[in-house]
């Protein structure tokens, strides 16, 4: 394993955050707290508590699954897709680094910038609504499971764009739907038993319940059932990167 050249690529991605500090930190947080205004002010103003958990409080967790799915796919497809743009993507197939190596290096630090803005926002949530984390090792397993997988997904994203109003496809009019129809609002238990079937079909709900759970110990679906799906979904991600760079998709000429 060369470390050096996954240290270089992952140096070079984190300095590339406090180039854009203003867009890759602080727009995030401003965003969720507006979430927070809205959706814990104005909603919840109606809505009492769901499942025993103040309305505001119980939101946290589907918005802060928002911002890290969301930032670990755009930081990912951007970091990925700019040296393919720019053809500086052949340094790095001819240099002598594996396909794994050049994964890690920028998965990594999309990984890592999407988790730090979790916690961010995590501390920010505390500033509105009192929180109560029942299991943090739990919390973390799934914010970080969930940054990788993600990650990889923007991976995958950044090199099949084109173009960049391609790599803001998925996040935009995918990712976040999905989220906001995974429960990140409200408890599936809410809803008429045939949109609770549908719902299910949902694969961020599994997420989103998982790392509620870590919360206040409330799911709609059991714990390891969402463990098993995000693993799933990491497996099926590193898989096709594997082919990716096997069969050089979109890589070479």
């Amino acid at each position: 394993m060369n470390w050096r050249a996954i240290r270089a690529i992952y140096v070079y991605e984190m300095a590339r955050t406090f180039r854009t500090l203003l867009q890759s930190i602080v727009s995030p947080v401003i965003s969720t707290s507006l979430y927070f205004v809205v959706f814990g002010s104005a909603i919840g103003s109606r809505i009492d508590s769901v499942e025993g958990v103040t309305y505001g409080a119980f939101i946290v967790p589907g918005l802060i699954m928002l911002s890290v799915m969301t930032q670990a796919i755009s930081n990912a497809s951007f970091g990925i897709y700019f040296p393919k743009f720019i053809g500086t993507i052949f340094e790095h197939l001819s240099a002598p680094i594996s396909f794994v190596e050049i994964v890690i290096g920028y998965v990594g630090a999309a990984a890592t910038k999407a988790l730090a803005i979790g916690l961010i926002i995590l501390g920010t949530a505390a500033l509105f609504v009192p929180l109560q984390i029942q299991a943090p090792l739990v919390m973390l397993a799934f914010l970080l499971l969930t940054a990788v997988s993600f990650a990889l997904l923007g991976f995958i994203l950044g090199i099949w764009a084109n173009n960049f109003e391609q790599l803001q496809f998925v996040p935009l009019l995918i990712v976040t739907p999905l989220v906001f129809l995974g429960g990140a609002f409200y408890s599936i238990s809410m809803l008429p038993e045939a949109w609770q079937a549908v719902t299910l079909l949902n694969p961020v709900v599994y997420l989103i319940s998982g790392f509620r759970w870590s919360f206040y110990g409330l799911a709609d679906v059991s714990l390891g059932l969402s463990l098993g799906m995000i693993m799933l979904f990491l497996a099926l991600c590193l898989g096709v990167i594997w082919w990716i760079f096997r069969t050089g998709y979109r890589l070479k000429p």
